[in-house]
């Protein structure tokens, strides 16, 4: 899960987040096409017009293009696919490895995003809570889940280790983790990951490194034991 850095000249609405999010993450088609207009607001859980302002801002920064009768491409798509180093270090991973490597590194991004963050940060955190809790589906909710751990990434304040969380993210997404069963069409609203999340924002609010460190840990040790038993 690489993402595309940040503008600090634009605006990202919340809109933007996810529609910059969906598209790190490779979710478009042959020739970097996005999915019709319908498709997206279905996805990503906005509206026709939420959506056109979003496009109309990563067009602005160039992150996509539109060509008239035939729609909407990701500008330059090769670049934001996994490189081959990565899929291939993927493929060579267990999840089992793939989740001791997060277990190491992203409890010590927290610990510095509990000392860095802005108070922006913390508001982008809230919003992406809540969106996670209003999730419809499964998909709407893994984008959500995923931007939160992106802007504690983005919250340490430091390119190096923000860079890592990306590279990080792109071996994941090559990992084979095989068929996750859902019980439900979306979280249940007693879902560990949202009281799990909401501790992580008190002690990164908080200014608590040592807290943030053990809530971010206590999180990954929760996901990996729903998949696989534990680490």
């Amino acid at each position: 899960m690489n993402e595309l850095a940040p503008n600090p000249t634009i605006d990202r609405g919340d809109p933007v987040d996810l529609l910059r999010h969906y598209i790190s993450e490779g979710r478009y088609g042959k020739e970097g096409r996005l999915p019709p207009e319908r498709h997206l607001t279905e996805e990503l859980g906005i509206s026709r017009g939420t959506l056109r302002k979003a496009l109309d801002v990563l067009e602005r920064e160039g992150l996509i293009w539109r060509h008239v009768g035939k729609g909407t491409f990701v500008a330059d798509s090769a670049q934001h696919h996994s490189s081959n180093d990565a899929v291939r270090l993927g493929r060579q991973l267990t999840p089992y490895r793939m989740m001791r490597a997060r277990l190491v590194i992203e409890p010590a991004i927290v610990r510095e995003a509990a000392v860095n963050a802005t108070g922006e940060t913390l508001a982008r955190l809230r919003q992406t809570q809540e969106r996670c809790r209003a999730a419809t589906t499964w998909a709407m909710y893994e984008v959500e889940d995923d931007l939160f751990h992106r802007i504690l990434a983005e919250a340490s304040d430091n390119l190096l280790l923000l860079s890592l969380f990306d590279q990080l993210n792109e071996v994941r997404r090559a990992v084979a983790w095989g068929n996750v069963e859902r019980q439900s069409t979306r979280p249940p609203l007693d879902h560990p990951s949202f009281e799990q999340h909401e501790a992580i924002f008190e002690a990164v609010a908080g200014r608590n490194p040592e807290a943030a460190f053990e809530a971010m840990r206590a999180h990954l040790r929760s996901v990996s034991a729903r998949l696989f038993g534990g680490v």
